[in-house]
């Protein structure tokens, strides 16, 4: 049967089945995939909530990440390889060790023994902010001094076609400068985690582990500070209380975690490189919540409208001032 039909699969196996077939050196020779256990989330603490998937913890021990209906499970698959990837490039993180099926989703199940995310840190003391801030800029430096692997997914492609869902929103001036700038960037091919904030950082015996590595790819570091600055300040461009949401501390201290953090990253006190750097990851930190407004096709209700001028204006004043994002 393998000879004749190439793509031969087997699926749904039980785990007894599986090891017989694994002993006996058949899945050597065909795809066998276990049947998947199935877990109820039902009253579970939601960790964290991301672009594709919202993080429960189970128990004191384990964590799930459920994802949206949209994602494969040749996409989860390809998380656990980048989790693998970053894992063995030194990079702390966890990693699944089991796909479960979630209602009509799947989800990756990860050990986690005592752990707590630093959100859930700074909501039960604010006074931990020095800790966090120094943990995230190490963390982030980690990365960026680690060389991504040979074909590592590119953030400046995505950063492109941000541009160009854009277009309409400029003049024909402001478009180029803008496209302009970020083709000018240099591909400096460090590991970028994408997703780099307080809900996706987990302490765990004192030692700071990443997860939700779906967005590892590689490009300059003004790529990962500007989605830092969402995540801390853009998200709430035209409302605090978006951030609050997100996060789960006041609009307040999440920004002024962000600055240490830049400090603490940026190895500077120094206000004027700060807000230097911070204009230019706001500039691509804005054009990427502009970008997902238009996507979702929120630009036409309130609050997505607002959020588009707001996002809009903030973009021109970045344009009127930097003549590049490199730092």
């Amino acid at each position: 049967l393998r000879k004749q039909f190439a793509e031969l699969r087997i699926i749904n196996t039980s785990g007894d089945v599986y090891d017989i077939l694994d002993m006996t050196g058949f899945t050597e020779l065909v795809t066998v995939e276990k049947a998947l256990r199935h877990l109820d989330v039902s009253g579970c603490e939601i960790v964290g909530k991301g672009a594709h998937g919202t993080v429960y913890r189970m128990n004191r021990d384990t964590i799930i990440k459920v994802y949206d209906g949209e994602t494969s499970l040749d996409d989860i698959k390809r998380e656990r390889e980048l989790a693998r990837t970053a894992f063995l490039l030194g990079i702390p993180t966890a990693i699944p060790f089991d796909v479960v099926q979630v209602g009509d989703s799947y989800g990756s199940v990860f050990e986690l023994l005592n752990a707590k995310s630093f959100a859930e840190l700074l909501k039960e003391d604010a006074g931990q902010l020095e800790f966090a801030a120094l943990e995230s800029a190490k963390l982030a430096r980690l990365m960026h001094e680690t060389e991504a692997p040979e074909g590592s997914y590119r953030q400046s492609e995505d950063a492109l076609m941000w541009v160009s869902m854009v277009k309409d929103y400029f003049t024909p001036e402001q478009y180029a400068k803008l496209r302009g700038l970020i083709i000018a960037l240099p591909e400096k091919g460090c590991l970028l985690h994408g997703d780099l904030h307080i809900k996706n950082i987990m302490l765990q015996n004192g030692e700071a582990l990443l997860i939700d590595m779906d967005t590892l790819g590689t490009g300059h570091p003004i790529y990962e500070l500007a989605f830092m600055y969402n995540a801390y300040k853009g998200f709430g461009i035209a409302d605090k209380a978006n951030v609050e949401r997100f996060l789960g501390i006041s609009a307040e201290l999440s920004y002024s975690l962000w600055r240490r953090i830049l400090a603490l990253y940026l190895e500077t006190e120094d206000t004027d490189i700060l807000d230097a750097v911070e204009a230019k990851a706001a500039l691509i930190g804005h054009l990427r919540v502009m970008r997902r407004v238009i996507r979702l096709k929120q630009q036409d209700a309130p609050e997505g409208a607002a959020v588009v001028i707001a996002c809009k204006k903030a973009i021109e004043d970045g344009l009127n001032k930097l003549d590049t994002l490199d730092f």
